[in-house]
């Protein structure tokens, strides 16, 4: 009531309180916006920072501070994916609960001020009715003023006649009865526009405006209540990220330095036993020419020389070549193999294949042609700089060595696994299309199942392959128990993976490689020392299997009999010669005709 002639400022003030109601919607929207693109950033960076799968950095998360650091970067992706709900939150509960509220207080308001302007409208038609009346009032009583003014004139005058003193008299009267209902008009028109002013006033205005407070206090009160959610939609995810910082903390408790460090030790140890002690050379004793190491005496029958070289050797790796490669050259057959059945049967063949030991060239001939041809393993820094690694991983320290192989097995029976239950499968799916022929042909899955089958077996002999590597290496490294070794007049290596790795490479006496070969072609050693020497390396492995076309007799020595259709394992191909070296068991192995097998090699052999 106490603002009821301020419509106007009242229209003002509410289209001031639905702008501010705006303006707080582009605020919280304008936040929503800041949160999405924080969560954004947040999932990027902890996604950047994440380690590659199949890659080096994803080896180096199984430390206790990398996996805290990846601990770190999950919990950032579930604190980035709360501010998310934030964002989500405000705009379901704030933004666009608002923005409905804005139309629906718009329309209101409008309604409201329509209804005031059309009684204000009503209020002013009546106010101009009431001063037309007044005029029309105000005029009539002038008109009767004059007329009564003219006839009394005319009354006075003796000079004028009767009938216009009576003219004059009429006029009079009817201006006088024309101004007495103008009278009337004007008072009934004035009653009725107090009653409607005292009506808009006291009625029409008062309840218009009390709605329009109403409104405004409810804009009012709504905004606050937005306020008050804006706060609440934060302190919803508050326990949440709390726990997301707990748990970082948490993995940052979990680092544990001592482990780390004893895995870096199990990672890199390599399984070699350090360098013995130097002795000391005497040059003042008459000079007698000492293994050194470059090269190998060529000495023999002295004693002396070959205890005290063997004596040096055992704080040294030496990169001494393994038994089964050199015996292999030096007993393969030279004579040419028998052809197959199809041209010749082998009982044709006089005295069948050559025996080795009835070869026409020098021992050391042999060795030499051996120690002088191209190197096919390289060491470590060969190794480093591109080359392939061989199958059987010799060229890694006993240790890493034996955790790729232990890992390749692991491998090969996850395959194997995955084959044998692709088979089970598939003989499944058979034996319900054998009772349900409408179902499909069961002879269509007898081809894959015969794949799964070959498969199967090749991976098996790829299992026992490395399995055999496995144990080779479990068995030389130093933590083990070793059989005592017998101690060769001439040279014994300290550590016998030392060979194996570096088959064609050098190791110096201070444990530094090198790939000079320069002076490999210096070492001969006497053909009478080499068996006891390599007595107790070990077979070669396997680069592969073969079947047997054909039934062979070996009847000299280094030739091995086989039966047609055998399945046996290769571990040395055809150097040329016409021959191939197979294994049965570990206990049989030889020379068979290349022309008598078909040899499957596998793929990564060295």
């Amino acid at each position: 009531y106490s603002l009821q002639d301020q419509f106007d400022n009242l229209e003002k003030h509410t289209q001031w309180g639905i702008d501010v109601v705006e303006k707080y919607i582009k605020f919280v929207k304008e936040r929503t916006e800041i949160e999405l693109s924080y969560a954004k950033q947040l999932r990027n960076l902890s996604k950047k920072y994440q380690p590659k799968k199949n890659s080096k950095e994803e080896e180096e998360y199984r430390y206790t501070s990398t996996r805290a650091f990846l601990a770190t970067l999950n919990e950032m992706n579930d604190y980035a994916g709360q501010h998310e709900v934030i964002s989500e939150n405000m705009t379901s509960l704030i933004t666009a609960e608002l923005t409905r509220y804005v139309q629906e207080l718009k329309q209101e308001r409008k309604s409201h001020f329509h209804d005031g302007r059309k009684a204000q409208q009503h209020i002013e038609t009546c106010w101009k009715q009431l001063e037309a009346s007044k005029r029309r009032f105000e005029r009539d009583c002038k008109e009767a003023d004059r007329a009564q003014q003219y006839f009394e004139k005319m009354d006075a005058d003796i000079n004028v006649t009767k009938a216009d003193v009576e003219k004059a008299r009429q006029q009079a009267q009817l201006r006088h009865q024309m101004a007495e209902d103008s009278k009337a008009e004007y008072s009934s028109t004035l009653q009725k526009f107090n009653s409607e002013q005292h009506e808009h006033y006291y009625t029409h205005i008062p309840n218009i405006f009390q709605k329009i407070q109403e409104m405004e206090e409810r804009r009012i009160v709504r905004i606050g209540e937005s306020m008050k959610t804006f706060a609440e939609v934060d302190r919803q995810v508050i326990p949440i990220i709390g726990k997301c910082l707990d748990e970082i903390t948490k993995a940052a408790e979990s680092v544990d330095h001592k482990n780390d460090s004893q895995m870096v030790i199990e990672a890199f140890k390599s399984g070699f036993e350090p360098p013995g002690d130097i002795e000391f050379e005497d040059f003042t004793q008459p000079m007698k020419r000492t293994v050194s190491e470059s090269s190998l005496s060529n000495s023999r029958g002295d004693g002396k020389s070959e205890s005290k070289f063997g004596s040096k050797s055992k704080g040294k790796l030496w990169p001494f070549i393994k038994k089964n490669k050199l015996m292999s050259l030096l007993t393969s057959p030279h004579q040419p193999p028998p052809p197959p059945p199809a041209s010749a049967s082998p009982s044709a063949v006089p005295n069948g294949p050559q025996s080795p030991k009835q070869q026409k060239e020098p021992l050391s001939h042999r060795f030499n042609e051996f120690m002088t041809s191209k190197p096919k393993i390289h060491c470590f820094r060969s190794l480093k700089r591109g080359g392939a690694g061989p199958e059987d991983f010799s060229n890694l320290p006993p240790e890493q060595r034996r955790k790729k192989l232990q890992q390749k097995v692991d491998e090969l029976n996850k395959d194997i696994q995955k084959e044998l239950d692709q088979r089970d499968a598939l003989t499944k799916m058979k034996d319900v299309y054998i009772k349900n022929p409408q179902m499909g042909d069961a002879a269509s899955v007898d081809h894959r199942l015969a794949e799964l089958g070959q498969n199967i077996e090749k991976l098996r002999l790829e299992v026992q392959k490395f399995e055999g590597w496995l144990a080779d290496v479990e068995g030389r490294l130093p933590v083990r128990t070793e059989q005592p070794r017998r101690q060769s007049g001439m040279y014994e290596p300290q550590n016998p993976t030392a060979v194996n790795s570096c088959a064609q490479d050098r190791e110096s006496p201070d444990g530094s490689y090198t790939e000079e070969q320069s002076q490999e072609t210096e070492m001969k050693v006497p053909a009478t020392d080499f068996d006891d020497e390599f007595d107790d390396e070990e077979p070669l492995p396997t680069i592969g299997t073969c079947k047997a076309l054909y039934t062979f007799e070996g009847q000299n020595e280094g030739t091995i009999s086989v039966a047609e259709g055998e399945m046996l394992y290769v571990i040395e191909e055809d150097k040329g010669d016409g021959w191939t070296r197979i294994r049965r068991n570990e206990d049989e192995e030889g020379y068979v005709p290349t022309s008598y097998v078909e040899v499957y090699l596998d793929k990564n052999a060295k």
